[in-house]
Order: C-alpha cells, then structure tokens, then sequence
C-alpha cells in the first residue's frame, strides 16, 4: 500500500503544474534575477555573477526576449564618455555583464532563445537553449545546458522572480 501512495504521488509530481511551462502565458512579463549558480563537473558549486547580482529578463506575447545580467560590485567607469575610458577599466565593464535579445520559443520543458543582438556578438544567430525546471507564478527557474566558462564545464541555473507591474 505504501509503495502504491509513493508511486501515486511520484507520478503526480511529474506532471506538477510548477515543472514546466504549459503555454507562453506563463513566461509573459519581466522576471529579476534572484541568485545564479554555475556547478561544476566535480559537484562544486559557485555563485555565477556574485552574491547579490542584477538582471532582468523579459519575455512578451509577441515571442520577444530580452535579458541583461552584470556581476555585482561592478565598479563605474573613471570617465563619463565609456568610448575614452580606459581600455582595462572598458575590458572589466565587459566582463561583468552579458545580454543578448531575439525571439524565443517554447518546448515542453525548454525555452529557446534566438538571439538576433547581444553584447558579445559570437552570440548572434545562435540559439539558447534553457530548461525550465520550475514555474508559478511569482517564481521561474532555468537550468542551462553544460558550457565552458573560465576554462571549466560547469552548468547553471537561475532563479527569476516575477516583478509586479508598475502602475
């Protein structure tokens, strides 16, 4: 009997309304980066953009996307005019921020990302794939596929909640 429950509620955890995305509907609006995690092939598990990063992503009705994430404790610029600041002080800016915009679509458990703009350019006319491991309403999380970053493989996952809209 109890392996009976067990299986029961296994089974309906699978189909958990959180675990994926059922329509478009519920990516719509603008989501703000809440932590990143990168973990590596040994289990060891790191904060992508620091402690307490910023980043946005918005999805629209229309299959459009738009997402910026930079590191915390991002220092400013020396100058006001970023094209005369110094090389090293323009080369850390960089370095600390990514975005990227385009269409997406949505699978199943995935969410594709093509990407028509970023701010490194060997991301246009490439596709994003993110898996959607959680979604309600106020809460989504991606996970996404293995990729080298700072020479290691490592596999991240973000966690987005959703913002109120502004009236």
């Amino acid at each position: 009997m109890t392996k009976r429950i067990l299986a029961v509620a296994l089974t309906l955890s699978a189909f958990s309304s959180s675990a994926i995305a059922r329509s478009k509907g519920d990516l719509i609006g603008t989501w703000k980066l809440i932590s990143s995690k990168d973990t590596n092939e040994k289990g060891e598990v790191k904060d992508s953009y620091g402690r307490n990063p910023t980043g946005f992503l918005t999805y629209t009705a229309d299959s459009r996307m738009i997402v910026i994430i930079t590191t915390d404790g991002r220092k400013p610029l020396s100058v006001p005019d970023w094209i005369s600041a110094p090389a090293e002080e323009r080369a850390e800016a960089f370095a600390t921020s990514i975005a990227y915009a385009g269409r997406y679509t949505l699978s199943g458990d995935k969410v594709i990302h093509h990407v028509e703009a970023a701010s490194l350019q060997n991301f246009v006319n490439t596709d994003f794939v993110r898996f959607i491991t959680k979604v309600d309403r106020d809460r989504l999380v991606l996970r996404v596929p293995p990729l080298l970053k700072g020479g290691e493989r490592v596999t991240q996952e973000l966690v987005w909640e959703r913002m109120k809209p502004i009236r």
